[in-house]
């Protein structure tokens, strides 16, 4: 594969060492950054920022391409964490004169998260179909005694 950018020299060694990892399992692939995006479901852009070491992989990301390549996950999996403890907190602006800090946890996926039940509410429509069942009943056995009375 090409060659990788340099790293900056302020990162925490946890971090250097954790991307160095990252970068030969991802060239161990030999995918180029597009293709592990589309193998990966993280975009190219996403992998640069994770091996260039401008923001930390959420552990899923790591899991995904350690599969891509045949790796044990775990292999990294302790790696990361200590990585992600050290990573150095920049701030990112979002506009010329906005700076919003990333979040401590990487955040996992949307297709990973679990499902948000919506909160239980007491159901109109059971009530409704409840009153009809007994109205039916009732008109039933008024039937019933008249008929057989």
């Amino acid at each position: 594969m090409g060659a990788w950018q340099p790293l900056p020299d302020d990162l925490p060694p946890e971090v250097r060492h954790f991307v160095e990892q990252l970068r030969e399992v991802k060239d161990r692939t030999g995918l180029s950054l597009v293709a592990l995006g589309a193998r990966t479901a993280y975009s190219k852009s996403s992998w640069h920022r994770y091996l260039n070491a401008t923001q930390p992989p959420p552990r899923q990301a790591v899991a995904a391409l350690c599969r891509v390549a045949g790796v044990d996950p775990e292999r990294l999996g302790v790696r990361w964490e200590m990585a992600v403890e050290a990573w150095p907190r920049q701030t990112v602006p979002e506009k010329e004169d906005e700076a919003e800090e990333y979040e401590d946890d990487p955040t996992r996926p949307w297709w990973d998260a679990p499902e948000e039940e919506p909160p239980a509410a007491p159901s109109r429509r059971l009530l409704v179909v409840a009153v009809a069942l007994v109205l039916t009943l009732l008109v039933l056995t008024v039937i019933g005694v008249v008929v057989f009375g």
